[in-house]
């Protein structure tokens, strides 16, 4: 179970939160609602939390900010009425980005997604290799301790989380041992673009480009992912040279 704290300076947002929190009983456990970044440091100083729902827009210090100081953070699912910290938000490895008015459903999806990445943390699920062969159509990747296929036309994106990487496809997910430039390298430049130091997305795959955004449909579901500053201009030459 995921122990969270909900950092907002509205009372509100706090009370929504904690109602959806007490509908996923045995999910996450909300240890403690803080109004601004001195409650919720003292928090992360006296428990043990796994989880951090954190405002932008606070008086004195902005979550953003707030994040930026601590030197171990838990995860963090960013909530706030502002669209134009999504990225900045992602920059800073948040685990999701959640836009007011939040509905159970999207919150769901965030949560769901933290309980994964700390799953594959804490049970040690990251392969002891980073053995990877590529073929024409295909690659093969060491995971949980065998050489797993994977064919090009079936990834949809890959996101790299500290020392390993995830490949996520329609028919599930293969996780290995491997750093994101060293896999940007070998994939075929043709298919496979570098969005952001944790995203790589199959061209092909891309559904609709909206700022600083694009869109990939993932298990019949609309996910989005960043455009980093430092792969924009490259990524939207390549989609106008495509362009209508």
């Amino acid at each position: 179970m995921l122990r969270a704290i909900i950092v907002d300076d509205e009372p509100l947002a706090l009370d929504i939160l904690e109602t959806f929190i007490s509908r996923i009983p045995g999910t996450v456990e909300l240890v403690r609602k803080c109004s601004n970044a001195l409650e919720a440091q003292q928090a992360l100083e006296s428990e043990n939390i796994d989880l951090m729902f954190l405002d932008i827009q606070m008086p004195q210090l902005t979550g953003v900010d707030f994040l930026r100081s601590l030197q171990n953070p838990p995860m963090v699912i960013f909530t706030t009425a502002y669209s134009e910290y999504a990225i900045e938000g992602f920059e800073l490895n948040a685990v999701d980005y959640l836009l007011k008015p939040i509905s159970f459903e999207r919150f769901m999806k965030a949560v769901n997604r933290a309980a994964e990445l700390n799953d594959l943390q804490s049970q040690g699920e990251i392969p002891e290799s980073d053995e990877i062969e590529t073929g024409a159509d295909f690659i093969f990747v060491k995971s949980d301790k065998k050489l797993v296929k994977v064919k090009y036309e079936d990834i949809i994106y890959i996101e790299g989380l500290k020392d390993y990487v995830i490949i996520r496809m329609e028919t599930g997910r293969v996780i290995t041992l491997q750093t994101m430039k060293s896999l940007d390298a070998k994939l075929p430049s043709k298919i496979f673009k570098r969005i952001h130091r944790s995203y790589i997305v199959n061209m092909n795959k891309i559904c609709a480009v909206m700022g600083n955004m694009i869109e990939v449909q993932e298990k019949g579901e609309i996910k989005h992912l960043p455009i980093g500053k430092n792969y924009r201009e490259e990524l939207l030459s390549l989609i106008n040279k495509n362009r209508l």
